[in-house]
């Protein structure tokens, strides 16, 4: 009677993990660790990892920012960690005269990601220095900068700030 208990307990686990793994699709080990260490409480970013991202950040090196900050959050768990990525993709790809259209999409994936993490879907980052504070912001800003519109041929564009 407990090795059936054992049996269905195990096979139950099993099916749980299968479905998880269905439902987030997680792209590599990375994640697959950090969700299952997040399902059980267990997950947490890599302080010095973000620290050091931060840094960069400020300082306005953004592929140097973006990967320190990957490396603080390998699953792709931490809302607040993923809206500074998204927010480095927004900062690197903005152009006076045109965007990186590329970097913007990747920008909206991981703006995505934050308001899929976020609780209620919302994400506000409550930093200062940044010119946009929500998750819904930042996805607005991208998604306007990768659609064509007859302003993004207005000459008097040139003037505008980065936010």
């Amino acid at each position: 009677m407990l090795v059936r208990i054992a049996g269905l307990a195990a096979a139950s686990v099993y099916a749980t993990f299968v479905v998880w793994m269905y439902v987030s699709q997680p792209q590599t080990m990375a994640e697959v660790a950090g969700g299952v260490a997040a399902g059980v409480g267990a997950y947490s970013v890599d302080a010095q990892a973000a620290a050091d991202g931060m840094a960069f950040f400020r300082r306005e090196q953004y592929p140097e920012a973006r990967a320190a900050l990957l490396r603080a959050d390998p699953a792709r768990r931490d809302a607040r960690t993923q809206f500074y990525i998204a927010y480095t993709y927004y900062r690197e790809g903005w152009g006076r005269l045109y965007n990186d259209d590329v970097l913007f999409r990747q920008g909206i994936e991981a703006v995505d990601r934050v308001i899929a993490l976020a609780p209620d879907h919302r994400f506000i980052a409550n930093d200062p220095s940044l010119g946009m504070q929500s998750a819904d912001e930042l996805k607005a800003e991208l998604e306007r900068g990768v659609t064509r519109a007859p302003s993004d041929y207005n000459p008097l564009k040139v003037f505008r700030r980065r936010k």
